[in-house]
């Protein structure tokens, strides 16, 4: 019976070694070249579409993006890269840190919007 129990114990340890856990993170994009309230649709629609996102909250005032994903499944480097091609370019930032424009001449100019 030890003998059973200890053989089913082993098994399980090692299976449950190979299983891989997904694990859903939560990352904060600075979101440039908002300027209308089309542009956090446009963002919000973009950013669901990839694999593995479950949720995404665009803020037009902030010009952020908060985005809840599958690691598993996606980057947040992936994740700015799907916003860069819909126009909008995207960084990954830090917890405190700044929302502004990685160059500071990106949506400074009067009259400049995204184009819609």
């Amino acid at each position: 019976m030890k003998r059973i129990l200890a053989c089913l114990l082993l098994g399980v340890a090692l299976l449950g070694g190979t299983v891989a856990v997904a694990a859903n993170r939560t990352v904060t994009l600075a979101v440039d070249k908002m300027t209308c309230p089309t542009c956090p649709y446009i963002v919000k629609q973009t950013l669901t579409a990839v694999p593995g996102v479950s949720k995404v909250e665009v803020s037009l005032a902030k010009k952020t993006a908060v985005v809840t994903f599958d690691d598993t499944r996606t980057t947040p480097d992936e994740l700015a890269a799907a916003s860069a091609r819909a126009g909008f370019p995207a960084r990954p930032i830090a917890e405190g840190a700044s929302a502004g424009p990685a160059n500071p001449l990106i949506g400074s100019a009067q009259g400049v919007d995204c184009g819609c």
